[in-house]
């Protein structure tokens, strides 16, 4: 449907109340008169839909604009659709296509066709016009017909859902009266597919523990996942394949950088949620922030910058002392700007900071260790940027080289996989490792990790605690409140408005989360932990 067509729709739905009450009299004196076939009434239908579809999708797109005035609308237009289809499929149709039309009504809004003001008259002068009788009993049979006519009573299924819920926007695909579909993009095979099967566990841990409580207002939460393998080429096919196939609402926890920028235009361009992903990268966090894009954890920038002070802070190095090994791509570019810019603040250039690197979805790891031998100022510590094999790959060929020397690693590392990859080696190649953190030691015991724990006990047995899956749980509980808030009349953008009012999010982290117009980052706090002879994470201080 063209922009043209919806805008001179638009114009004609804003004529005065007057013109409204003429067309929708004309139509039942029509329908009334000659005994009109079932099809001509539902071609009315059609038309009343192109008519009144843009007008709900216009006073949606308005937040000032009260909801149960929009509701009356479309409950009453629900009964229209019900009296004039003939069977279930004429009546899916004619919803159909009053969704299509209430879409283009929102659009005409956020892309700035028509503004608020005039989406408030148009309704306004709607409501005079239905004022009254309902819309089904002007489109009901004349007193003689129905006498005569026989009668036979469609019900509508439970599993299909009604436009009394309010939910014919576009971006409402996935949700039905029974559940709301997510999906997770991330690495499923391959190098890196640890670190796609615990953020994929974390969240339907969260959704298995929403759902046995009832769901969000009777919904249950369901995760379809599918597999980029962690390279940026198969982004946009899963993607697709998740949007368009699955039809899902919404993406959770997509894993890593250079997959994300990818999958985050791709979202962007749709209107869809992009939530929680398993990233810290600054492509996700634009100023202003894009609307649709949220972020539990805090960023690669504020990890590497944590790391940097405490290594010269607390472990009195020199900068010239430490140097970056950082996978050759935009998760690698990340974590290095967060090391540059905190060395910038002791007063160090970009240009003499040691950057080592490694090929991604690879273990090699060579040309990083020889460049690292080349060097004439003694490195005492690196910072890396990787995944768990690499890391582990690059510890093993260093560890005896450089007897001392301080390795620290940012949480995408995926903290236990590390820690088993290095205990497979042998206790004295884990023991001392730093990886930084977004979520408390899940050793510990504060009510928020007992809690997972509990709940991953429950729903899945058998499986470790473990970083990453703790973090895709706790973005799944901060998405879940973010649901319950918005209540049963669920979209994408009353969703988003209600997470940006969410403020002082208590989930018993010991760091509370905020979200606002400003600011789509719930989190900034970083965690220190270090691995011990026996290859657990034990908590230390940063600062």
């Amino acid at each position: 449907m063209s922009d043209h067509w919806s805008h001179s729709t638009l114009v004609r739905n804003s004529r005065s109340a007057l013109r409204w009450t003429a067309i929708l009299l004309g139509t039942a004196a029509f329908i009334s008169t000659a005994n009109a076939a079932p099809g001509d009434n539902v071609n009315i239908v059609r038309d009343l839909a192109g008519r009144v579809g843009p007008i709900i999708g216009s006073a949606l797109a308005c937040r000032d604009i009260a909801r149960p005035r929009v509701q009356l609308i479309a409950d009453k237009f629900q009964a229209v659709i019900r009296e004039a289809s003939s069977n279930e499929a004429e009546r899916d149709d004619l919803t159909r296509l009053l969704d299509r039309y209430v879409a283009d009504g929102r659009t005409a809004v956020s892309g700035g066709r028509v503004d608020c003001r005039v989406a408030e008259r148009q309704l306004s002068d709607l409501e005079q016009s239905i004022a009254g009788p309902s819309l089904s009993g002007a489109l009901a049979p004349s007193s003689a017909a129905a006498a005569t006519a026989p009668t036979v009573p469609v019900q509508q299924p439970p599993s299909i859902p009604t436009l009394s819920s309010v939910n014919s926007v576009s971006n409402v695909r996935g949700v039905t009266d029974r559940e709301i579909r997510f999906g997770i993009c991330g690495p499923f095979s391959g190098a890196a597919k640890e670190l796609g099967r615990q953020m994929k566990l974390g969240v339907e841990t969260a959704f298995n523990r929403a759902n046995e409580a009832g769901g969000v207002d009777g919904r249950m939460l369901k995760l379809v996942a599918a597999d980029d393998g962690y390279e940026p080429s198969r982004t946009l096919d899963a993607m697709k394949q998740l949007y368009e196939k699955d039809q899902v609402f919404g993406f959770i926890g997509n894993v890593g950088t250079p997959t994300a920028a990818i999958g985050i235009p791709y979202a962007l361009e749709r209107r869809a949620l992009f939530f929680g992903a398993f990233t810290g990268s600054n492509i996700l966090r634009n100023d202003p922030p894009d609307r649709y894009v949220f972020n539990y954890r805090a960023s690669y920038a504020e990890e590497t910058d944590a790391t940097v002070r405490y290594l010269i802070k607390l472990r009195h190095l020199q900068p010239r002392q430490i140097a970056v090994f950082a996978q050759q791509d935009s998760y690698g570019d990340a974590g290095f700007a967060g090391v540059a810019k905190a060395m910038r603040t002791l007063g160090v250039s970009d240009g003499a900071i040691l950057r080592l690197g490694y090929k991604r979805n690879t273990v090699d790891v060579d040309d990083a260790v020889n460049l690292l031998r080349l060097q004439k100022t003694p490195v005492k510590a690196v910072v890396m940027v990787a995944t768990y094999r690499a890391a582990a790959k690059f510890i093993e060929k260093t560890k005896d080289v450089y007897p001392g020397l301080i390795y620290t690693n940012v949480s995408f590392v995926g903290s236990t996989a590390l820690s088993d990859e290095l205990m497979l080696l042998g206790p004295r190649f884990a023991s001392g490792v730093i990886v930084t953190q977004v979520v408390p030691a899940v050793g510990g015991y504060s009510s928020a990790v007992m809690e997972y724990k509990n709940a991953l006990a429950k729903y899945f047995p058998g499986e470790n605690a473990d970083y990453v899956s703790f973090e895709g749980y706790i973005a799944a509980n901060v998405l879940i409140q973010g649901l319950k808030k918005t209540g049963p009349q669920i979209d994408t953008e009353r969703l988003i408005d209600n997470l940006e009012a969410m403020r002082n999010i208590d989930l018993g982290l010991g760091a509370p989360l905020n979200f606002g117009r400003g600011e789509h980052q719930a989190l900034h706090k970083i965690w220190g932990t270090q691995i011990d002879d026996s290859g657990k994470y034990v908590p230390i201080e940063l600062e």
